[in-house]
């Protein structure tokens, strides 16, 4: 069971998003543990990419698709939130349930931005 709104959308991007791999072909594997730094890894040739899998929603007149590239965490001393470096994912794949779509990304685009 997902306990906030934000869990089930993102529990819903990254199935989305590993599914469109496999359909094209490119096996995707997922670590054993939970609160890494990737969510999935794709297998592409000899190389194996850290993917990070946000949910995206189109602004109100739907004209762009907006992602929060950082994460959240919560400590003892409350929310501690961060952005995604260079060495730490490969890859960040948005999935917008608005269009039903998924976009990836290159973290060179995304590194050190929220």
């Amino acid at each position: 069971m997902f306990d906030t709104e934000l869990q089930r959308k993102g529990g819903i991007a990254e199935i989305e998003i590993a599914a469109a791999p496999v359909r094209l072909g490119v096996p995707v594997l997922k670590p054993l543990t939970e609160h890494g730094r990737y969510d999935l890894v794709f297998e592409i040739g000899h190389q194996l990419l850290r993917v990070q899998c946000k949910w995206a929603a189109l602004t109100e007149d739907r004209s762009v698709v907006t992602v929060r590239t950082g994460g959240s965490r919560c400590t003892s001393r409350g929310y501690v939130t961060s952005s995604y470096a260079e060495g730490e994912i490969d890859l960040l794949a948005v999935y917008c349930g608005d269009l039903d779509r998924c976009y990836l990304l290159p973290v060179a685009l995304v590194a050190g931005r929220r």
